[in-house]
């Protein structure tokens, strides 16, 4: 347990800097939404440590809070053909895609136990994305004036790893969204990110080959673990489930957002 209760209702908080890690699997967009929401409420309370999600979502367009909706491309009709789900989203950033394929990672973090920086903890999870890049001995950067990562190809550079966050009292949500396996044609219904002429990439695209997600995955939690400084600690979904049902039990279920701010993936975001 990170935190318990005593006899008068009180928190009592162990300090250890873990971070629980949890594999959702492939989740539906708008499940995955409501499951962050909880943790974030949880989190607030101190009754979960930090949390980091990995998940896939099925095929789903989302557009942030500086989102503009010329930048998606595609009918209604068209995206009712394709299988394709369209959500609003309070994230930062633009327009973006998300499909079998991509390692989407949504960390539940306090910046108070961190730094209060947004800008420090959007380029934390670029340093993952790029550390992690790098084990597969490819060289990930950034672009001035363009979040995510890239890498550099014969065309103009390609995006490989895309990042949308919303912060409320300085618990954060929403995350990042990295194409290993991803099918890049359904980009083609969007102006990724919102920036004319970009285009994005995948990791087996760029390698020439296929890549184990599971490897993939183990490279990313480590990089996350190093550059966030905790100790990564696998935890099933439905150890979690209960974490979250004894925190409600207490009757604090109401999901609060105010102060609340999003930043993050396109030119133009607020960070």
């Amino acid at each position: 347990m990170f935190a318990i209760r005593n006899s008068e209702n009180r928190k009592v908080i162990q300090k250890e800097k873990t971070c629980w890690v949890v594999n959702l699997g492939l989740v539906p967009y708008a499940e995955g939404y409501d499951f962050q929401l909880k943790l974030v409420q949880a989190r607030k309370a101190g009754a979960i440590p930090d949390v980091l999600l990995l998940c896939e979502h099925p095929h789903v367009i989302t557009l942030g809070r500086n989102g503009r909706r010329e930048h998606l491309l595609a009918s209604d009709n068209l995206l009712a053909q394709m299988n394709v789900e369209f959500h609003l989203s309070d994230r930062g950033g633009d327009i973006t895609y998300h499909g079998p394929g991509q390692i989407v990672g949504y960390p539940i973090l306090d910046l108070t136990e961190h730094k209060r920086d947004v800008r420090w903890y959007v380029e934390q999870l670029e340093e993952v994305m790029i550390g992690a890049t790098a084990e597969f001995g490819l060289s990930a950067k950034r672009v001035e004036g363009q979040h995510g990562v890239w890498l550099d190809t014969k065309a103009p550079a390609e995006k490989l790893g895309a990042l949308g966050v919303h912060l409320s009292r300085w618990v954060t949500s929403h995350g990042f969204a990295y194409n290993v396996s991803t099918d890049l044609r359904y980009f083609d219904l969007i102006v990724p990110c919102g920036i004319a002429g970009k285009r994005a990439t995948s990791l087996e695209r760029a390698l020439g080959r296929q890549v184990n997600a599971e490897k993939a995955e183990r490279h990313f939690i480590a990089h996350f673990g190093e550059i966030f400084g905790r100790s990564m600690i696998s935890v099933p979904l439905k150890d979690l489930r209960n974490e979250l049902d004894g925190f409600q039990s207490f009757g604090v279920s109401s999901i609060e957002n105010r102060d609340s701010v999003a930043v993050g993936a396109a030119k133009g975001s607020e960070v």
